[in-house]
This record gives C-alpha cells, structure tokens and sequence, in this order.
C-alpha cells in the first residue's frame, strides 16, 4: 500500500496513506509498553492506556467520549509488551476533530485520583475475567515462565497487587520517562492531500516539546532462557497446553522464514498442518494454533491447545510429531511453493481491513523507519528456501529448547457448573 511520511520539528513521525474510501482511519503509536515497567509496577502501561480517556485539561470524561462518538466515530486504544496505542475510524470530514482529541489526550490528560480508583476496580474486573478464561491465561502464564521474572514476561493487566498500589505520581513517572516524541508516530489513511496532513499534523502536535531524554526505553537484558516443564491443576472442564520456545526479533533475518513456518505449522485457516492432524485426522483438539510474536530483541513461538483429559499425551506425541517432521525433512519443491501461496494470499486478503493496514504500517514505521510494500514483502517470502526453513526449525523446534505448561482439571471428568 503506498504511503508517505513525514517527521515533525519535534520528533513526532506523521505517516500518510491515501484512500478514496469515506471512511477515515486514525492512529497515534507510542513506543511505551509494560516491558518498560518497573517490577513492582507490573500493568501501569495498559492503566494509563485506560485513564488517559477520563479527563484532560480541557475536557471531561463525557467530553472525551462524545467528541468523536457524537459524528458516529470509532475511538479505542491497546496496550502490548512495548507499544500503546489509540486509534479511531471516522467519516472524512471529522480529521481536525480526531487529530485534536489525540493530542489532547496524549499530552494533557491529567488521571485524577477519583477516576484512579474507579478504573482500579474495572481493571481488577478485567483481571478476574481473564483468570476465569483458562485459553488466555495460560498464555500469560507461558510468558511469565519463558522470561522468568524478566518484565517482558508479566501480564499486561499487571496483578491486583499492584494495580491496586499505583499513585498518580507513578503515572506521570512513566509519561516522562517514556512517552518521547521520537518514539511517537500519527498515522492517517483517508481521502487527504499530505501536504495538507503535515499541515495539520503541525498545526496539533508540533507544540508537543521534543523529547531531549535519550535513555528511555531501552532494553533490558533477558535473562538466560531455561526451559521449564510444568502442569497445574484448576477448576476447568478440559486440559490445555502451550508448548514453545523464544524465538527470533523483529530485526532477525529469520523473522520471515518462522512466520512461513508459523503459518505452515498452526497459522489461520484449517488447513495447517496441526490441524490437520490433530482435528480432522484424529479428533482429539477443538482448538489448535502457533503463534509467533517478534519484539525488539527476542521473540516467542508457541503452540496452544485444548483437549479432553485423557487425550492429552496423544495431543502432545502428534504436536512432536510434527514438529519432528519440519526439523528432519526439507519441504520439497512443491510443499514450499504452495507454503509461500498461501502465506502471500493472506498478507494479500489482509490488506482489505484497512484500520489493521495502517496499525501495522505505522508499528513498521516505529520499528524500521520504512514500510516495505505488498511487492517487497512478497519477494522475502519467496526468497525463503527450503534448507532455511530446515535449520530454523532445528533451532526452534529442538526438543531441548521447548517450554510446556498444562492446566488440567482438578477432578477429571466432572463437569464443572
């Protein structure tokens, strides 16, 4: 998708991506995430994600709401492990109406200690829901046994602990250490001229200061990776599992080749291999996906799935099973090219939500400075060869290198009500 970009007097980078649609779509990335926290700190990324919508100098928490909701807009935020995000989707005449509530709420919220405590309790809510969805936490259990105490392990949510501990000097700690301008990028796709968008860009957020601070953000060692085997009983109906390993960053060479095999192996659609084998072939797991996530300097892959108690070991053979396949046996001419197919086809189809488009284009921008495009992206894929795909699976698939963690359930075979 083409695009052009743009950096501000003060560090901000604007990216533009043009679109003949109506609908516009908006986006504000900031290289600040719960890796940045401090220990006892875990989650105050993602508490400031929610409080930066409950009141600013100028507007209150209806004002906010309202603003864009009232022209039948779309305003939400995420955080993750290293970025904070907001982001809208609005009818094309609303831009200055978006670009001015963004900049109101990155620079001039001011988290009253009224709101603190009530988002408190909605974050201890979310907590508690996310304890009683065994499929999510055991994925954040995984992290926290991959890393080992390291931050890039802890629960983005944090823990009741310490969410419950945060002072509104904590937060405004945080937004000074890490909330840079230069680790700050706008995006914007719709129907605009971008000299017009740098002027309103400028017009917005080139008051912002520019960040003189250069020791934000960087990164803490991991700690030495040690796999780890464990099983915990809980209350559930079924077992699940995850299986895994670190794996390669965003800046790795291999990045490519492991998400061709991510896709191959447990990626979208039924017909990835684990599926395959596991569900249609012998039944035995509803659910059944790989993932890989790159971060700035390490990564995670990990296989998650849910199954009947008594099924469980013959889950586990057939996933080593597979995984045996991709580490002793190059994929043959044709394996690989209907791999690579498939893998383009959807980056191709994704480029269709637009919203997701510019998220990512702007994360590149974070990330690399550049977006590649469709053609580019392509060309890595089918540069990949099959003796690549061989010896990255062999390191990340080594049988010595895997994590596994399990919840099973405390009285198998009864129903839990």
């Amino acid at each position: 998708m083409d695009y052009q970009a743009h950096t501000l007097s003060n560090g901000i980078r604007l990216i533009s991506v043009p679109s003949r649609s109506n609908i516009s779509h908006a986006c504000f990335l900031i290289y600040a995430g719960s890796r940045d926290e401090k220990p006892e700190k875990s989650g105050l990324a993602h508490f400031i994600e929610h409080l930066i919508f409950k009141r600013t100098t100028k507007r209150n928490t209806n004002q906010i709401l309202n603003r864009l909701e009232l022209v039948g807009a779309d305003l939400n935020a995420y955080t993750t492990k290293e970025y904070t995000c907001i982001h809208a989707s609005f009818l094309n005449p609303y831009l200055d109406r978006t670009l001015d509530l963004f900049e109101d709420l990155i620079f001039h919220s001011i988290f009253p200690e009224d709101e603190m405590a009530k988002e408190t309790d909605i974050i201890l809510d979310e907590i508690a829901s996310y304890q009683d969805q065994p499929d999510e936490a055991i994925n954040d259990d995984f992290e926290d046994m991959l890393f080992d105490g390291h931050p890039l392990g802890k629960n983005i949510l944090g823990t009741p602990e310490s969410v419950g501990s945060f002072k509104q000097a904590d937060i405004f700690d945080f937004i000074k250490s890490h909330y840079r301008t230069d680790h700050m990028v706008l995006g914007v796709s719709g129907n605009y001229d971008h000299k017009r968008l740098i002027y309103k860009a400028e017009k917005f957020f080139a008051k912002a200061p520019k960040s003189n601070d250069t020791t934000a953000h960087q990164e803490t060692n991991t700690n030495p990776y040690i796999p780890q085997k464990r099983t915990i009983t809980k209350p559930i109906n079924q077992t699940h599992g995850v299986i895994g390993t670190r794996s390669y960053s965003v800046y790795s060479p291999h990045k490519i080749g492991l998400s061709l095999l991510n896709n191959l192996l447990g990626g979208a659609g039924m017909s990835s291999r684990l599926n395959l084998e596991l569900r249609e072939k012998h039944g035995i797991a509803y659910n059944i996906e790989s993932n890989y996530t790159p971060f700035s300097d390490t990564g995670i892959f990990s296989i998650y799935f849910g199954t009947d108690v008594e099924k469980t070991e013959k889950a586990l053979y057939l996933i080593h099973r597979e995984l045996k396949k991709l580490r002793d046996k190059p994929l043959s001419h044709i394996q690989l090219h209907q791999a690579k197919q498939k893998f383009t086809g959807q980056i191709a189809l994704a480029e269709e939500n637009r919203l997701n488009v510019l998220l990512s284009m702007s994360k590149s921008i974070l990330d690399y400075n550049r977006v590649d495009s469709l053609e580019e992206i392509f060309n890595q894929v089918y540069a990949v060869t099959a003796s690549q795909l061989l010896e990255i699976a062999d390191e990340t698939f080594n049988p010595s290198k895997l994590s596994v963690l399990l919840f099973k359930p405390s009285e198998p075979h009864s129903l839990v009500l």
